[in-house]
């Protein structure tokens, strides 16, 4: 799992969901690096959020001509509070708030709870079955909060569990089988600590 290069809001700490950002130019020097790390990795599935941040890192990482853009990658949809940040948030409402339990209200889209966002993660894994029960390997292309949910998905955690996973734009994490159990190989593993492996 990819996430995409940095934008913008993701370094002003702005919840982005469904608000269409460009990469900065550190962010695509973050998904070239990418691209260098995984220089000669076969994926058999290459699968991208329809946001362009995340499939111009699949572009500029070297797997724009095999990306599949699936909807159900697509960002957190966080509302009311797109693009707020969550010191903000709590600015605002004078107490503690955790995206992941408390859910956002809606704004001009609905907003989405965990449980939401832990659905779509269920339906990405099920696209990756078949690829993955023939030995296959795939590459998922998305967000931090998205990848997070899957993350939790794939160790068959509750949809809040998300919450203690972290993870920095344009790095990469692996999921994998370890004696037939879902487990997590890598985490938030920045390109160049992936090509000292």
């Amino acid at each position: 799992m990819a996430r995409h290069g940095e934008t913008a809001w993701s370094r002003s700490g702005q919840h982005t969901g469904t608000t269409d950002l460009p990469m900065t130019a550190a962010g695509e020097e973050q998904a070239r690096s990418l691209g260098r790390a995984l220089a000669g990795q076969h994926f058999d599935l290459v699968i991208s959020s329809p946001l362009q941040r995340a499939r111009e890192t699949a572009r500029l990482a070297g797997y724009g001509d095999q990306v599949q853009i699936d909807p159900n990658l697509v960002e957190w949809d966080y509302g009311a509070y797109e693009g707020v940040t969550s010191a903000q948030i709590v600015a605002d409402l004078g107490h503690d708030w955790n995206l992941w339990t408390d859910g956002v209200p809606p704004g001009d889209t609905p907003g989405e709870t965990a449980v939401d966002v832990q659905k779509r993660a269920l339906a990405v894994i099920a696209r990756c079955d078949a690829v993955l029960d023939a030995g296959g390997d795939v590459l998922l292309v998305a967000h931090g909060h998205m990848l997070r949910a899957i993350a939790a998905a794939w160790l068959g955690l509750r949809p809040q569990d998300g919450a203690v996973f972290s993870l920095s734009t344009g790095t990469m994490s692996e999921l994998a089988f370890e004696h037939d159990h879902h487990v997590i190989r890598l985490w938030n593993c920045p390109p160049d600590a992936l090509m000292k492996r």
